[in-house]
């Protein structure tokens, strides 16, 4: 079944992982922050209801993904006001809209909610307690959408990456390039997800909401399967890339040293997912290889404004 898709953040990593894989029979709608402000509440209902009567037109049914974030959790320790408005007011107002006009709302949280004690993958079920600030607006961005009255799902992923935009693996990939050794921190274990996965199970989540048939948990986590440190994900893109992983060294986050706190352990547990009869997301391994052949061949995605 043909989707309206609107995706606020519409330039980040996400947006284009979602206009990249999404049907070509889809009418995705992905604009910038800077064309679709979700911080602005006036604007942002306006928007939607422009939205919403262009796949009225279409006879299409109409599903929002909020791919719109503050995602520098360093820089988000000294703009406190501007992650809040983002994160948790701008998803709030968002949720709002949808609710008026009737349209179901797929928003994308973090593993960054808690606080890392666990040993054990994280469920959806588990309580959250966020470390950093990031954590703490992602939260309340969290509740506000499922407090909304909105038909929404809130759906928590980890680590993610893709073959363009900023993000881990495409610097480990620039690093193998330009240094003979590379530290990265071993004590600090998550969830790589690849960005082309998650968007194709956002995608999965939205037709289900659409066709009513939505998962009865509105809180599910979706990532690659697996868990790896960051130093373990590190060697393993020096190997897919065909260089040796001795060149990477382990360092602990004392030693590397970041504004934010990070969780030592925030792997996400995806059996509410799949037990919602979702597709299952595969090992991140798998998804690596793919995303670093892309690397290799020189094919990445083309970046895009955010």
């Amino acid at each position: 079944m043909a989707l309206a898709i609107l995706v606020p953040g519409g330039g980040g990593m996400l947006g284009t992982e979602l206009a990249r894989v999404s049907p070509p029979d889809n009418l995705l709608v992905a604009p910038t922050s800077h064309e679709l402000d979700i911080t602005d509440r006036v604007r942002t209902t306006a928007a939607l209801g422009r939205f919403v009567a262009a796949a009225r037109r279409r006879g299409l049914p109409a599903v929002v993904i909020n791919a719109a974030a503050y995602t520098n959790a360093d820089a988000a320790e000294s703009d406190k006001d501007r992650a809040f408005l983002v994160n948790a007011l701008g998803p709030g107002y968002l949720a709002a809209a949808c609710r008026e006009h009737g349209v179901p709302l797929v928003h994308v949280s973090t593993d960054y909610v808690f606080d890392g004690e666990a040993c054990e993958p994280y469920e959806p079920s588990d309580p959250a307690h966020p470390l950093n600030v990031y954590g703490h607006t992602k939260l309340a961005g969290e509740q506000a959408v499922l407090g909304s009255g909105a038909r929404a799902w809130v759906v928590r992923t980890a680590w993610v990456y893709s073959s363009h935009s900023a993000n881990f693996v495409r610097t480990m990939a620039r690093l193998e390039q330009e240094r003979a050794m590379v530290s990265v921190v071993n004590d600090q274990v998550g969830s790589p997800t690849s960005t082309s996965d998650l968007a194709s199970g956002l995608l999965s989540l939205a037709a289900r909401v659409t066709e009513g048939a939505g998962p009865a948990e509105r809180l599910l986590h979706y990532v690659n399967t697996g868990r790896a440190s960051w130093y373990e994900l590190a060697r393993a893109v020096f190997a897919c890339l065909g260089a040796d992983p001795r060149r990477v060294r382990p360092c602990t986050s004392a030693e590397f040293g970041r504004p934010a706190p990070r969780p030592a352990y925030s792997v996400l547990g995806v059996r509410a997912w799949t037990e919602s009869g979702l597709p299952a997301p595969r090992p991140w391994p798998a998804a690596l290889r793919e995303v670093t052949a892309s690397l290799r061949a020189g094919t990445p995605v083309p970046d895009r404004a955010v």
